[in-house]
C-alpha cells in the first residue's frame, strides 16, 4: 500500500504502537543507561541527563597546618579539591555553608586572622598567610563543581566479583530450566488428552483447571509446603531440595500450560488426526509425530512465561529450597549484597539488569513463536 493512501485510523493505530514500544522498552534503557553511570552522578541525577553535564555542591577539607609550606616569606597550604572526586570545573566555592558559592573560581577570599583562600576552576586551591597557621585541623572548603558525564562498569564490576553470584547463577538455572521442561512435558499429554480423546468427565476435569488458574500462589504455598514435607518424611527424602522446587513450580505453571496448550490443540484440523487414524496410527503416534510438531508456537510461549517466572521468582525458592550460601538463587544473592552495603544503592541497577540478561535472550530466542501461540487459543476446536 502507498503510505499516502493509508487512511488515518490506520496512522494512528501505528503511532499507537510505537508509543506503547516505547513505553515499554524505556524503562529497560533507562536501567542499562543507569548501571553504566558512575555512582555518585547516579545518586544526584536520573537516568535521562546522562548525556548532560551535571551540577553538584560538595564540601573538602584542605590538610591541617602540618602540611603547610614556607615561600617567599608566606606560609602556603595548598592541594587539589577534585582529586580523587572524578574531575570537574569548579565554578564557585565559599568556607561556609550559608555562603555557599559566594565567590567565583579564581577569587579570592578573606579568612580568619589573615589567612587567604583561591580556588582554581580545575580545583587546585592555597591558603596563603603572612604568619605560620596552626591548628590540627584543616579549613573546610564548600564548592560547586559542574562534572561531565562519566560511564563506568564499576558497578558490574562489584556486582559479578561478590562472593557467591557463580554458585546463585547456577543454582538459578538449575531451578528454572527443569521447571520449565517439566510442567511442558506433562502439560502437553494432557492438554493432547483434553482436546482430542473422549473420556468421561473430561468438561469437569478441564473446568477444575480453569478454577485452578485463579488459585493465588500465596494462598496455596504453604498448605503445598506442608504435604510435601509430610510425604518426604514418609520416604525419608529432605525436606530442601531441588526436587520439592520442580515440583512446586510445575504444580503452580501446570494449569495454565494445560489451559493453553488445549486451546491451541483443539484448534488443529480434525481431518490430520482422522487421515492418522485411518492409517493405523496410535494416539501416542499422532501426538508424537503430528500434534508437538505443530504446537511449537503454544510450546514456546508457554516457556517464555514459565522460564521468566521461575528466573525471577524468589519466594518459591526460599520457602522450598532455603537461603543457605550453597543454596541460594541469584534474586536472594543479590538482595542480601544490596542489603549488605547498606546506602550503596547504585550496584542495584547493575543486578537488576545482570538478572534480565537472561530472560531476554530466552524472550528473543522465542518470541516470533509467541503471539501466534497467543492467538491459536482463540479458534474454537472440535
Amino acid at each position: 500500500m502507498n503510505p499516502s493512501t493509508r487512511s488515518p485510523l490506520t496512522w494512528a493505530v501505528h503511532l499507537s504502537v510505537l508509543l506503547l514500544v516505547i513505553l515499554w522498552t524505556m524503562p529497560t534503557a533507562g536501567l542499562l543507561i543507569s548501571s553504566l553511570r558512575d555512582k555518585d552522578q547516579l545518586a544526584v541525577s536520573g537516568w535521562w541527563t546522562a548525556l548532560a553535564t551535571s551540577s553538584r555542591n560538595d564540601v573538602a577539607r584542605a590538610p591541617s597546618a602540618d602540611s603547610q609550606v614556607e615561600r617567599d616569606g608566606k606560609f602556603v597550604i595548598s592541594g587539589n579539591l577534585l582529586e580523587g572526586r572524578g574531575g570537574g570545573q569548579i565554578s564557585a566555592f565559599g568556607f561556609s555553608s550559608r555562603e555557599h558559592g559566594k565567590f567565583k573560581a579564581g577569587e579570592t577570599a578573606e579568612l580568619n586572622d589573615g589567612e587567604r583562600l583561591t580556588v582554581q576552576g580545575d580545583g587546585s586551591f592555597e591558603i596563603v598567610s603572612d604568619t605560620k597557621m596552626e591548628g590540627s585541623r584543616g579549613q573546610r572548603i564548600f564548592y560547586t563543581a559542574a562534572t561531565p558525564p562519566r560511564f563506568t562498569i564499576d558497578n558490574y564490576i562489584e556486582v559479578l566479583s561478590a562472593a557467591g553470584i557463580g554458585t546463585s547463577f547456577l543454582n538459578s538455572l538449575t531451578v528454572a530450566i527443569p521447571s520449565t521442561v517439566i510442567p511442558i512435558l506433562i502439560a502437553a499429554f494432557a492438554a493432547y488428552a483434553l482436546a482430542w480423546m473422549p473420556f468421561p468427565g473430561r468438561a469437569i476435569l478441564l473446568a477444575v483447571v480453569v478454577g485452578l488458574l485463579v488459585v493465588p500462589l500465596q494462598m496455596s504455598l504453604i498448605p503445598l509446603l506442608q504435604v510435601y514435607n509430610g510425604v518426604g518424611a514418609f520416604f525419608g527424602v529432605p525436606a530442601k531440595t531441588y526436587m520439592g522446587i520442580w515440583l512446586a513450580h510445575t504444580g503452580f505453571g501446570l494449569p495454565l500450560a494445560i489451559y493453553l496448550l488445549r486451546n491451541y490443540m483443539a484448534g488443529l484440523p480434525r481431518e490430520i488426526m482422522e487421515s492418522a487414524r485411518v492409517d493405523g496410527a496410535s494416539d501416542f503416534d499422532i501426538f508424537v509425530k503430528i500434534i508437538l510438531p505443530l504446537s511449537f508456537p503454544a510450546l514456546a510461549s508457554f516457556a517464555i512465561f514459565q522460564f521468566l517466572w521461575t528466573w525471577n521468582d524468589l519466594l518459591v525458592a526460599i520457602v522450598f529450597l532455603g537461603a543457605g550460601e550453597d543454596s541460594l538463587v541469584l534474586t536472594g544473592r543479590l538482595v542480601n549484597l544490596l542489603g549488605s552495603r547498606g546506602g550503596n544503592w547504585e550496584i542495584l541497577t547493575a543486578s537488576a539488569f545482570i538478572t534480565i540478561v537472561v530472560p531476554l535472550i530466552v524472550f528473543f530466542a522465542l518470541q516470533r513463536y509467541l503471539v501466534r501461540g497467543l492467538l491459536a487459543g482463540s479458534v474454537k476446536g472440535g
